[in-house]
């Protein structure tokens, strides 16, 4: 049986915000943090989705909703996979049979492992994760700001898509859903941090 949207928040926000993680700098610690508001982003999104526009398939060569949320799980996994091959990674998922439930805890998943991937390249505790492998044909960067400003962004493009194919499929997200996701104070909180952004807590 499928667990409800209650029972995937606790496993999401566990996922996130309750590994241990040796973090020395601010910098470590604000990048796992940033990285957590980031994926629950994303799960505001597809808990305030109309479920009917999960599957819809939109005119032309465009991903579905379904298929977007698969490939940004899946990215991560690649990240983790390419350059913190010590670390679990997670397992990929199929964007023809996912659902959302499914999605969910996915993304929940590898948000946690990259969290950790984070936390070893910008922490400062001597981590084994050196350079940054976005993929298998493109160069390798040394770890840095960067590293997270590309990852962010790469997610940030996807949920603009499903925001536009929501509304143009016919299935707006409600306001409620769609300005959750620039309230950083609560996203912040959400996320195990009650100094919110630009606090060290």
């Amino acid at each position: 049986m499928a667990d409800g949207p209650e029972v995937l928040q606790v496993k999401e926000q566990r996922a996130v915000t309750t590994r241990q993680h040796k973090v020395d700098t601010q910098l470590g610690r604000a990048a796992v943090r940033i990285f957590a508001a980031n994926d629950r982003m994303n799960q505001i999104l597809i808990e305030h989705l109309d479920p009917t526009a999960w599957r819809v398939k939109p005119p032309g060569k465009v991903r579905t909703i379904a298929a977007i949320f698969t490939h940004m799980h899946n990215v991560r996994s690649k990240w983790v996979r390419l350059t913190a091959p010590h670390l679990k990674v997670p397992r990929q998922l199929n964007r023809a049979h996912c659902t959302p439930q499914q999605a969910r805890a996915g993304l929940a998943e590898s948000a946690a492992r990259c969290a950790e991937m984070l936390a070893e390249a910008l922490g400062g505790c001597g981590g084994r994760v050196e350079k940054f492998r976005r993929d298998g044909w493109a160069p390798p960067w040394p770890v840095g700001l960067e590293m997270l400003c590309y990852m962010l962004s790469h997610e940030a493009h996807h949920r603009g898509q499903v925001c536009m194919l929501a509304h143009q499929l016919g299935f707006p997200l409600p306001k409620e859903g769609a300005y959750r996701i620039w309230n950083w104070e609560k996203l912040w909180k959400e996320c195990g941090s009650p100094g919110g952004p630009g606090y060290d807590s």
